[in-house]
């Protein structure tokens, strides 16, 4: 019997309990331990999955000998502090989207995996569903033409109380950072390189953070990223994949997608449904234990080097709004 690849799990929040979800769908991925700075929500999320052991501190978690990956799931501003720390303890990461607040964080994080040689990924669900990886091979095939422009909604209405993360600047809450990163890495995604101008504008809340956003990427034969994203309104949140020979359109491509269409000369020629397995965060972890099987310190999926360029674009927009982080004023 193949030997199972040992999880960690750090934070007990919304995204962390997916997570949890996800792994008992993997036969070759077993869930020993969950941290929290609470050792009562600790015991409650170990229970609930059947976790074996429950951490009333995140240092005690990395330090356990059982563990190969840890999924982080803390907020943004903690990110670059949870993730060297386990790294130092020669744990593999899974860290949730945004890699860091910022790209000198994440280069920190980056150089830090290097140092240790461990294995370190973005956990960017869009990049791992297999609807996703059929609309690139149509792209790859030529299906239509050169790509020339791409269109990517993620918009969502919410409603958050003051000090919630979702919109508190000091814990890296906003728009950009929580919603805009998908339309961004979708972009990256696509195009493949770091566009050669980005340009933004973004509505600031009463509770300082940013609520919605557009940013508008050129790269440098001429292709556009036309690009929205919001906490606080409600929209669909397709994307659309122009080329010379037609385009592709993928519904709901930010919520789970499961349905593409292609059209040529305005006329629908194709459309794919792929229905998905669990919640999908699964296919991240799928991804994650095929790279430490192989051997890989970084995955192709998600190249640690498009994490820091990313980084390096959401800098580059927010920097005329006077959107600040914590962190920001801390980074080395």
């Amino acid at each position: 019997m193949e030997k199972k690849i040992k999880w960690g799990i750090l934070s007990t929040g919304h995204i962390s309990n997916k997570f949890a979800v996800a792994l008992a769908l993997l036969p070759d991925a077993e869930l020993v331990a969950v941290a929290s700075r609470n050792i009562e929500t600790a015991k409650k999320f170990a229970k609930k999955h059947n976790v074996p052991k429950a951490y009333v501190s995140y240092d005690e978690l990395a330090n356990d000998p059982d563990i190969d990956v840890v999924y982080i799931g803390t907020p943004h501003t903690f990110h670059l502090e949870n993730s060297v720390m386990c790294m130092r303890k020669g744990k593999a990461v899974l860290c949730e989207k945004a890699l860091t607040i910022n790209s000198i964080e994440a280069k920190e994080m980056v150089h830090v995996a290097l140092e240790e040689n461990v294995f370190l990924m973005e956990a960017m669900i869009t990049r791992h569903v297999p609807l996703v990886k059929k609309v690139l091979k149509w792209i790859e095939e030529g299906r239509i033409g050169e790509v020339r422009m791409v269109k990517a909604s993620r918009c969502a209405r919410g409603e958050f109380p003051p000090g919630a993360r979702q919109l508190n600047p000091d814990l890296g809450g906003g728009s950009l950072l929580d919603v805009g990163i998908y339309v961004i890495s979708f972009a990256s995604m696509i195009y493949k390189k770091s566009p050669i101008e980005a340009v933004g504008l973004c509505h600031i809340g009463d509770l300082g953070s940013d609520e919605q956003g557009v940013a508008v990427l050129k790269y440098d034969k001429g292709e556009i990223a036309d690009l929205s994203y919001a906490l606080r309104t409600a929209a669909s949140n397709e994307a659309y994949i122009l080329g010379t020979e037609g385009y592709i359109k993928i519904f709901d491509v930010f919520a789970v997608p499961t349905k593409a269409s292609l059209f040529v000369n305005r006329q629908e020629v194709e459309t794919i449904e792929e229905p998905i397995v669990g919640n999908a965060l699964n296919y991240e972890a799928e991804e994650v234990m095929r790279c430490l099987k192989a051997g890989l310190k970084e995955s192709p999926l998600m190249p640690l080097n498009e994490s820091i360029q990313i980084m390096e674009i959401m800098d580059h927009l927010r920097q005329p709004w006077g959107l600040i982080y914590s962190n920001d004023s801390v980074s080395r």
